[in-house]
């Protein structure tokens, strides 16, 4: 669990009198540092001395010195946690600075949540690069490369290129027809594959061709111009790819590849637990939500799951976010310290003395940050009800990330991504559509995407959202640790918290994670196949008796049930249904069993036997006077039915009863 902020070193500076944090707020908060400091990070660096001598996790109120602090801190004390928090251009620097105190109180309080660990995996590149090109241009970028690389160029059939004076690394021709595979591990399928003449005068001329030739490399450079080999290609660890006409992004491709020689750790941003995967069960498919959602192709399906390659996902989260088991949840941060910073965010806010129901932004690093700054270096700033939250990718961020803002007294909820993103929104969208279903039901405020690279559109966008009053029934519920738990949790408490009056039952378009099974008691037979294909446990038996459970809290509706049923009996239906979540199982359908006509112990139910029954009588074997005994015989238990096997002296394979014809029936004719 995610560690809360308190007890904590608080300290803010007022950034040489630049701004002026609000030191009552913020006490009331908890966020309280000292008022006197002007330049924590020169001439008053003995405060942070001295907070590291306590002994607390200390929270600093800049980011701009977090270096200088993070150096300090390994010298000083390594083991003690330490985390930043941006005041100032989000709130001090703003126009409504004055207004901000409690929005600096809750930037504080959600740094100090401290994220969970996460794991990395390490690819490793020796510097085999092959160079994929169509004139000079690969063959200059190779010979740059050659020092530092084990070079081969592959240049495309047909390319006229002059031969080179020396044969510095090998030359060849061919043409990918499939590539796979990511830094350290490529392989790549060459059709028209031929080597050069050595006596090649003008122009490089190339021998007889053959296809299907393999070539592993660490590294590839597609200097071609044409198609990238990859989806997302820039998100490919590994794989380098630039316009062969402009001679400033070769340079860049060249310098980078040269340095791309050793070991790199990369984070493993997706947190895979197979057995709570719906994909499929018994060669059956259920859930699919994450398969077209991968930008890179990292998820492909395996079994009665999906696999996850990790050297290849670049961290995009969409997967996670839309995924309705939990099975793949994000790591960095995981749902449950996002939810986690959000509680103490809104949480500070109020305790500072905020009025309103403030705005949740959520942003990433590499787009989001810059735009914010921006807005308080040369702008109004953000508004003082608006609180910046940094995500690694907005696309991680799912339904029960909006439902938990909402749960915890967000007025509105707002995501800032990019003018042109770098892969489809698709699932991100969804969740989007998905909590403003819900939210509008409820009486709570929009979920708004506001995709722009303009800090002044930032601005106006943000300015345009009304805050509206402060609830006095917020919800204060601590994240589970589980995905799905918190997703049915966060959505709860939303629904309690409600402006509006609580809804009891809501209806929710087809793929929404949540839904109700109805089964057709005249068909079903309580076979049970339904509870061995449900991933999540959300249909259950009883062991003491027929019946099937339900608990609709759990339920996913990947459809694995119902297209598992023999008998067709199961129906789905998505919606939200607060009383049935309460129940922790309701009974769908269930018999009396059926006893052994023998023995009497109970074994089957009396529909299942009459099933089985009815479709036999039309069989051979169980046709005339005889076949009806044997028909009899499906209402006795395993043990008392061998035994009236044996009784009867039935020998299906006897010559006076079989039917089945072979050779020696026509032996005679």
């Amino acid at each position: 669990m995610p560690q809360a902020p308190s007890n904590q070193t608080i300290l803010t500076c007022t950034c040489e009198g630049t701004m002026a944090p609000d030191e009552r707020a913020l006490g009331k908060a908890g966020c309280g540092g000292d008022p006197s400091v002007s330049q924590l990070c020169r001439a008053n660096l003995s405060h942070f001395h001295a907070a590291l001598e306590k002994g607390l996790p200390v929270t600093v109120a800049c980011t701009q010195e977090a270096p200088l602090f993070s150096e300090i801190a390994a010298q000083v004390a390594p083991d003690l946690p330490l985390s930043f928090a941006n005041i100032r251009e989000t709130a001090g620097w703003t126009a409504q600075a004055k207004e901000s105190g409690p929005k600096m109180a809750a930037l504080i309080a959600a740094a100090g949540v401290a994220p969970a660990p996460f794991g990395v995996t390490t690819l490793i590149s020796t510097g085999v690069t092959l160079v994929l090109g169509r004139d000079d241009t690969a063959l200059e970028a190779a010979s740059a490369l050659s020092e530092a690389l084990d070079i081969t160029v592959l240049l495309q059939p047909g390319a006229r290129v002059a031969p080179p004076r020396q044969t510095r690394f090998p030359v060849v021709q061919g043409r990918i027809r499939a590539a796979t595979g990511h830094m350290g591990a490529f392989v790549l399928t060459v059709d028209d594959y031929a080597v050069p003449s050595p006596s090649s005068r003008a122009v490089l001329e190339f021998g007889a061709a053959r296809s299907g030739a393999i070539s592993r490399a660490d590294l590839v450079v597609d200097l071609t111009g044409g198609q990238p080999l990859f989806a997302a290609s820039d998100l490919r660890p590994g794989y380098l790819r630039a316009d062969p006409r402009d001679p400033k992004a070769v340079a860049a491709l060249i310098a980078k590849a040269g340095q791309m020689v050793g070991e790199f750790d990369k984070p493993v941003f997706i947190d895979f637990l197979p057995d709570l995967c719906a994909h499929s069960r018994n060669g059956i498919t259920g859930c699919i939500r994450c398969l077209p959602l991968c930008p890179t192709g990292a998820i492909v399906p395996n079994g009665d799951t999906v696999a996850i390659d990790p050297a290849i996902c670049a961290g995009c989260g969409q997967c996670a976010a839309i995924c309705p088991t939990g099975a793949a949840a994000y790591a960095l941060p995981d749902a449950t310290t996002v939810a986690s910073r959000l509680r103490a965010a809104l949480r500070a806010w109020h305790a500072a003395g905020g009025t309103q129901a403030p705005v949740i932004l959520l942003h990433d690093a590499d787009h989001g940050e810059p735009l914010i700054d921006a807005t308080g270096r040369f702008g109004d700033g953000l508004p003082a009800h608006v609180i910046p939250l940094g995500l690694n990718e907005i696309t991680q961020a799912g339904p029960e990330l909006f439902a938990a803002a909402f749960a915890y007294g967000a007025g509105a909820v707002v995501i800032l991504g990019r003018a042109k993103p770098l892969h489809a929104l698709d699932g991100l969208k969804a969740s989007i559509d998905l909590v403003s279903e819900v939210s509008a039901a409820m009486g709570h405020g929009p979920v708004i995407l506001i995709e722009t690279d303009d800090p002044d559109a930032l601005e106006a966008a943000c300015a345009a959202l009304s805050p509206s009053d402060a609830r006095t029934d917020r919800s204060s519920f601590l994240p589970p640790a589980d995905k799905r738990g918190l997703l049915v949790m966060a959505f709860s408490e939303m629904n309690r918290a409600a402006p509006a009056t609580p809804v009891k039952r809501l209806p929710m378009a087809q793929g929404a994670p949540f839904g109700a099974v109805t089964v057709d008691p005249d068909a079903c037979t309580l076979c049970q196949a339904c509870t061995g294909a449900c991933p999540t446990g959300a249909l259950l038996d009883n062991p003491e008796t027929p019946m099937l459970r339900f608990t609709q809290s759990a339920c996913v509706q990947c459809g694995l049930c119902a297209a598992t049923c023999p008998e067709d009996a199961i129906t789905l239906t998505p919606q939200i249904d607060f009383a049935a979540w309460e129940t922790p199982r309701q009974i769908l359908h269930e018999e009396p069993p059926f006893c052994c006509t023998g023995c009497g112990k109970a074994f089957a139910t009396r529909s299942g036997i009459e099933r089985v029954q009815a479709k036999l009588a039309d069989h051979w074997m169980f046709s005339g006077d005889a076949g009806v005994q044997r028909l009899r015989m499906l209402e006795l238990c395993e043990d008392c039915r061998v035994v009236e096997i044996v009784n009867q002296g039935f020998d299906p394979h006897g010559e006076t009863i079989r039917k089945v014809r072979t050779k020696a029936d026509y032996a005679d004719d």
